[in-house]
């Protein structure tokens, strides 16, 4: 079937991947049996993928005509969306990013657009729950959909609706996003919250919806774990500085981590130092024995195992954001300004 664009097209849905080779085809799945499906015209980005992901997806576009392929040069999941929206967006109402890494119930997509129609939101957000098949997949999934974890984050929890500053992205007015330059490309991690905080600033409404919800499935490996949460501290330091916020509380926590843990290596000269570190690697460890109980999984009391590596790399991250950014500051201040130098 040849491809095109919907005649009536509704909706630009963009999915950016990057080796999804396990989930790639049920999201595409999801979306294709969504009512509205007919109206979508589906764009998967592909980052590069080295994995079965590119041969999954053409198999689709063959097949269906509002499914397309797209390469993304750049990589990360903002340009993805932004390269998409700027290609197709034109003649769309509604953007929807669908993340590869996940899976989404029946009705998705209709469901977000009741929700924008009845709000009348700029951009509608979902709660996130995640959800492992492996052992240490089922320990971070316990450890994100719990305080431990979340640190209270609204879109960590399902049953609220209501007007918020931040949710994990859904569905936006496409004029709306093209007028804001969409995503910053230049910030790899959080472009999400930086995004939120110029819709905010512009006067747009964000939707948080009880109506959906997304599973999401979590990194299968501490590193991979470790890598991620480090890049989550060090994209919002850069929100933070960029907008001149200060840290709410479920940030100011974590973000404590990585000073408690240097202040434990003076712990041969003063035993008290490691005091603090030792303290939060003991409610990590309890908390998550509790979680585990209460879900009757052996694996999900590694949660307090999981906790501590997402906790230790957003705190590394976040802080080496700062300190990068204050080392730029330095730089420039002490540079002699244009004119001043030798003659």
């Amino acid at each position: 079937m040849a491809t095109g664009v919907p005649a009536d097209l509704l909706g630009l849905l963009v999915i950016p991947c990057l080796n999804e080779e396990r989930h790639i085809a049920s999201v595409i799945e999801s979306i294709l049996s969504d009512p509205q499906a007919r109206k979508l015209l589906i764009v998967v980005v592909d980052g590069g993928s080295s994995d079965e992901t590119l041969p999954t997806v053409a198999n689709y576009v063959v097949r269906f005509s509002n499914v397309k392929l797209i390469h993304n040069p750049l990589r990360i999941q903002s340009a993805a969306v932004n390269l998409a929206a700027r290609m197709h967006g034109d003649a769309a109402r509604w953007l929807v990013r669908i993340d590869a890494h996940a899976a989404y119930p029946s009705g998705y997509v209709s469901a977000l657009i009741a929700e924008a129609e009845r709000t009348q939101a700029d951009s509608v957000v979902v709660a996130m729950t995640a959800q492992g098949t492996r052992c240490f997949e089922r320990a971070a999934a316990a450890a994100q959909n719990s305080i431990l974890g979340a640190g209270g984050s609204p879109h960590r929890r399902r049953g609220q609706e209501g007007f918020v500053d931040h949710g994990h992205h859904a569905l936006f007015d496409m004029r709306r996003f093209l007028s804001l330059g969409g995503y910053d490309e230049s910030q790899k991690h959080n472009e999400d919250a930086e995004f939120d905080c110029r819709l905010g600033h512009a006067g747009g409404r964000i939707w948080l919806t009880n109506a959906v919800h997304v599973t999401y499935y979590p990194r299968s490996s501490a590193g991979a774990l470790f890598s991620q949460y480090c890049n989550y501290g060090r994209g919002r330091a850069t929100t933070m500085l960029r907008h001149r916020q200060r840290p709410k509380l479920r940030q100011l926590l974590p973000a404590a981590i990585a000073p408690a843990v240097l202040f434990a290596a003076l712990s041969p000269l003063a035993p008290m130092a490691a005091v603090p570190m030792l303290a939060w690697l003991g409610v990590c460890l309890v908390y998550g024995a509790v979680l585990g109980m209460s879900a009757r999984s052996i694996c999900a009391c590694a949660a307090g195992i999981a906790a501590p590596v997402m906790h230790l790399a957003w705190s590394l991250g976040f802080w080496q954001a700062l300190i990068e950014a204050a080392a730029g500051a330095g730089m420039r201040a002490t540079r002699p300004a244009s004119g001043m130098g030798s003659p």
